[in-house]
């Protein structure tokens, strides 16, 4: 018959195996995670670069991050903001909803729910102009560029504003 203590080795023996065999599969699975990162931020960068233009891309000291400030084109990708980020690297429909609330077109500089906003940007106040702006406001507000202090209630936030 077994001594209890040779019984308790063998299944830490086990154990210790399985959490090995876990490890190397998490490895594995943050190795796999990490390439489609960086993939989806290079499709990014790709993206949000203009399209037909011959650029010399910007030199980059090591562990930086190229800051492009060339113009945007109608479907690119909307930029996280970060500092030396500015409005002109937003498509021109994102622009122009960052100036209104920015103020530059009469509106003082305060926030605005949607539908002021699709009358402020000249549409229609229907249902589907409305929703149309609350995505990119939506969209702007998740990449840092505006504030939603009050669900659907817009503003632009401290210090990045328009200046198109």
């Amino acid at each position: 018959m077994p001594s209890v203590t040779g019984l308790l080795e063998e299944r830490e023996r086990a154990a210790r195996r399985r959490v090995e065999a876990l490890q190397t599969e998490l490895r594995e699975a943050e190795a796999v995670r990490e390439r489609f990162v960086i993939a989806r931020e290079t499709v990014a960068e790709v993206l949000a670069e203009p399209r037909g233009v011959d650029e010399v891309p910007p030199v980059v000291k090591a562990g930086e991050r190229p800051v492009r400030t060339a113009a945007a084109v109608p479907g690119s990708v909307v930029p996280v903001w970060r500092d030396g980020l500015d409005v002109g690297v937003l498509a021109s429909d994102y622009r122009r909803l960052v100036d209104v609330l920015a103020g530059e077109s009469g509106s003082g500089g305060e926030a605005m729910d949607c539908r002021q906003l699709a009358v402020a940007l000249g549409l229609e106040a229907v249902p589907a102009k409305v929703e149309g702006v609350r995505s990119k406001a939506k969209r702007l507000a998740a990449r840092g560029r505006l504030t939603e202090g009050r669900p659907g209630l817009f503003s632009v936030a401290a210090g990045r504003g328009g200046g198109s």
